[in-house]
């Protein structure tokens, strides 16, 4: 069998008798062989989620065919994708390079499954680590809001210029607004030090240190017009104590956001987040 005829699939739909059956039957149908399979029934909302990677004889059509029966019966919202399929990815920057590189690079290695098209920045200082790794980087000044609103258009302009599938906030140092969340809803995955709301405004690693931190963190989340409370994808922590200096606490959270935020994409771009609510599933 060729690559191309490994697939990905996730079904979302409500839970009821004979899901499971009914999809492997078909994936039997179509001559198909299941090589990886998930499942979660949510008892909070009543829904049923399941991913399954198949290797199939014939294309994506004769394949899609075989399952649009069950797809209609259970009225399922589903999605198939070849398997390692890059994903359209935009990254939005500030001037913070830690995570941009580490996303950077990963694509580079080829340990990430995304095509970068384009760096978005609203300052000019990340330019020199984008051209590093061959990516086109672009810069607009952010300052007031007719500024704001004009970075956001060529945001939505770049995702149909490059059918982006996914925005990724690489520590954009902005809010969105609430038009451009509701237009990327389910797209964009933002990055923060968990010590928000703690330590909010400048310097919150100095704030961390003044009040004696013992642990260290960031997460990964969905972005959403209510900031920094979008469903949460991945979050990791680090335990510190009071040997360590601002500088040395900042290097420490920065490898936290980098790693989550990799981690965060990583899961994404291989179908393995999938929303239950203001929740998330994750198929690991």
């Amino acid at each position: 069998m060729t690559s191309a005829s490994h697939w990905v699939l996730t079904f979302v739909c409500d839970d009821r008798p004979g899901i499971v059956h009914a999809v492997s039957g078909a994936v039997v149908a179509a001559g198909g062989n299941i090589t990886e399979s998930q499942q979660f029934s949510s008892d909070d909302t009543g829904r049923f989620f399941m991913r399954l990677q198949v290797e199939t004889p014939n294309g994506r059509d004769e394949f899609e065919a075989a399952l649009a029966p069950v797809v209609a019966t259970y009225d399922m919202d589903h999605r198939i994708d070849a398997v390692g399929r890059p994903l359209r990815t935009l990254v939005l920057a500030t001037t913070a390079a830690h995570c941009l590189n580490d996303l950077l690079f990963r694509q580079r290695a080829g340990q990430l499954s995304v095509h970068i098209p384009l760096v978005l920045s609203n300052h000019t200082n990340l330019a020199d680590l984008a051209q590093f790794y061959g990516v086109p980087f672009e810069s607009m000044p952010v300052m007031d809001a007719h500024s704001k609103a004009a970075f956001e258009t060529r945001v939505l302009a770049a995702v149909e210029e490059h059918d982006i599938e996914l925005v990724v906030l690489a520590r954009y140092m902005q809010i969105l607004s609430p038009e451009l969340c509701a237009q990327l809803a389910g797209r964009i995955i933002n990055i923060h030090h968990s010590f928000l709301p703690g330590f909010k405004g400048a310097n919150p690693y100095k704030q961390a240190h003044e009040r004696g931190v013992k642990l260290i963190g960031a997460t990964a989340h969905f972005v959403t017009t209510d900031l920094d409370e979008g469903p949460i994808i991945e979050q990791n922590v680090v335990r510190v104590d009071h040997t360590r200096t601002p500088a040395q606490l900042q290097a420490i959270g920065q490898d936290e956001e980098s790693r989550t935020l990799t981690q965060a994409v990583k899961w994404f771009s291989e179908d393995r987040v999938l929303l239950d609510g203001a929740r998330t599933i994750i198929f690991r």
